[in-house]
């Protein structure tokens, strides 16, 4: 059957048809027209901060800037401390390890020199003056004219692996990307959203430099209403996909994807922090992060006790995991809560779920470990492996399930864990994903050639030691619960574990069921039937037609919301999993 999966879906933004402007030629002349009309400076030189997230390509933006905006440049680089000091400064955050960091306190002042800073502003005379790149709007402190050059997260790391930029204040583009990841990760990234949340409510423009020579141009303003659109109707953000050394094949038919490919391991189908939202103006589509959803209508989304509890994060990730045609996962435990916070600097920790979108028939997870599972022997036997001892005998020491299509097995942080191959795993899980500390990696190589970093320093101290058959199998396997029904739909609970604060619920539908986000944001899959339908009973949104494996976000000021099957969908039973965050959890 021919896949109906969106890989592009959009928000179609209502009454600004030609709001947005497309390349470099309108986007100067955009520019240089707000500067035209801004306000008298009152004897001295506008001010027109062009300021930039980390990662934007200076060497594509800058020449084309200077030739159309004639003035004086101040570029924010010139005032920064030199690479060592800002080396220096990150080194607590971003430590030796290969992989793990803490999250910074670091400010966008810090990575300034007072005295470079106050030598350029000095020099400010009565012309026009444009202070341009990260931090140019704590750079100068005052303007007229405030244009933010953004892009996503999963672009930046596109170019990380491409050497095409480097990390902030720095210009080493060919730095390991995964070094460069996490430094942006820990770092920077969290430095440029603290003043990007600043500055949302007062740009006067905001170009999407997402595609390279493909700029688009937008009144802040505009944005910020399409923001506002977006919070109030069901919507989706753009999917992403990425091979692995376990990567399987499912995802090429069903999400419709380039078969030359060798796999493709993951699709981050529900990540706001690194996924984009696409608004629709007219025709043209503009990309912006949608992290930027959160920061700049953060209740109406995620409703107000979430955001009270999580603040301007997003706290349910759903993505994909497939191994079908591939290998197993690596091996893996998640920090506890306690231990995140203290060693990492993250308020809560990745809490899980598998939930078995489809399998083979040797499909399995590993999943707690067996019965009195010696932990000295166990760690010993990992340590040995990594030295390049025995392979690590891995159903000597965890717990292998077989595993059938509608499972869902439940993962609590401290759970020795992993997919095994010939499996299609729509992972629902709190959004820390980056600290996962692998044990055992199989003896396999990563998409670089080289040995994937181990954890087991980390792991060890984290292990749920008591988790054995018994507990594994009644706990977290399969902990399924009728809640309700009605004509033509039934609902199960379905997880997850009384540890974790995300709740997960079950509908199986041939007709219309009613949702209600209770305060909460709602995220969904439909995990079966080719097509659904999302409506509000009081005509709030347009209908918002779903098609199978595609996750959707529920905002929690939309209130009630129907589901039914529709279109393709018609006539068979369709099933959504839905999760959000418990009330006092």
């Amino acid at each position: 059957m021919r896949s109906n999966y969106d890989k592009f879906p959009f928000i179609q933004v209502k009454g600004q048809d030609d709001a947005c402007l497309e390349g470099w030629e309108a986007v100067c002349k955009a520019i240089a027209a707000a500067v035209d009309g801004a306000g008298d400076a009152g004897g001295r030189g506008k001010v027109v901060v062009l300021e930039c997230y980390p990662g934007v390509k200076d060497d594509e933006i800058l020449p084309r800037l200077q030739a159309a905006l004639p003035g004086r440049w101040i570029l924010t680089r010139e005032a920064m401390w030199p690479e060592e000091k800002i080396l220096r400064m990150v080194y607590p955050d971003v430590t030796d390890d290969a992989v793990f960091g803490y999250i910074t306190r670091l400010e966008m002042d810090d990575i300034f020199d007072p005295v470079k800073r106050e030598s350029l502003l000095t020099s400010m005379g009565a012309v026009t003056t444009y202070v341009y790149g990260p931090g140019a709007a704590v750079l100068c402190g005052r303007w007229d004219l405030l244009v933010y050059f953004d892009m996503p997260r999963w672009e930046a790391q596109l170019r990380f692996r491409r050497n095409e930029t480097a990390n902030l204040g720095l210009t080493h583009k060919t730095l390991k990307a995964s070094l460069q990841y996490k430094q942006a990760f820990f770092v920077d990234w969290r430095v440029a959203d603290k003043l990007k949340k600043k500055v949302m409510d007062s740009w006067d423009y905001v170009v999407d430099t997402t595609v390279a020579g493909q700029p688009k141009i937008v009144a802040g303003a505009v944005l910020n209403a399409a923001l506002r659109q977006a919070v109030r109707r069901p919507f989706r953000v753009v999917p992403f996909f990425d091979p692995g050394p376990w990567g399987g094949q499912w995802m090429k038919e069903v999400c419709d994807l380039d078969p030359r490919e060798p796999n493709y391991a993951w699709c981050f189908d529900c990540v706001p922090e690194e996924n984009s939202l696409f608004f629709r103006f007219g025709t043209v589509l503009f990309e912006t992060p949608a992290i930027n959803l959160v920061f700049e209508q953060g209740r109406a989304l995620l409703g107000n006790a979430v955001q009270a509890r999580f603040g301007d994060e997003f706290p349910i990730r759903f993505d994909f995991l497939d191994t079908m045609g591939g290998g197993n996962l690596s091996l893996q435990v998640h920090p506890t809560t306690e231990y995140i916070r203290e060693h990492f600097g993250m308020n809560y920790t990745q809490d899980e779920s598998y939930y078995i979108l489809d399998v083979a028939d040797d499909a399995c997870v590993y999943l707690g470990l067996r019965d009195k599972v010696d932990p000295a022997q166990m760690i010993g036997a990992l340590e040995e492996a990594q030295e390049g001892g025995r392979p690590f005998d891995a159903e000597q020491f965890a717990g292998k399930w077989a595993i059938r299509k509608h499972d869902h097995v439940l993962i609590p942080a401290g759970t020795v864990h992993c997919s095994g191959k010939n499996s299609m795993v729509l992972e629902i899980s709190a959004t820390p994903y980056i600290f996962t500390f692998k044990l055992w990696d199989w003896g396999r190589m990563g998409m670089d050639g080289k040995p994937r970093p181990i954890n087991i320093g980390h792991g060890q101290r984290v292990i749920d030691w008591t988790l054995g058959p018994e507990r594994t199998k009644k706990e977290l396997l399969n902990v399924v619960e009728p809640v309700a029904a009605g004509p033509g739909w039934r609902e199960e609970r379905t997880g997850l574990h009384e540890r974790e604060f995300i709740e997960t619920r079950r509908h199986w539908f041939t007709e219309k069921v009613v949702h209600h986000t209770a305060g909460s944001v709602n995220v969904l899959n439909l995990v079966d039937g080719r097509e659904a339908i999302v409506e509000s009973p009081a005509g709030a949104f347009d209908p918002f037609v779903v098609h199978y494996a595609e996750t959707f976000i529920v905002p929690a000021a939309v209130g009630e919301y129907t589901i039914r099957p529709y279109g393709a969908g018609a006539g068979q039973e369709c099933a959504t999993m839905k999760a959000y965050v418990r009330k006092n959890s």
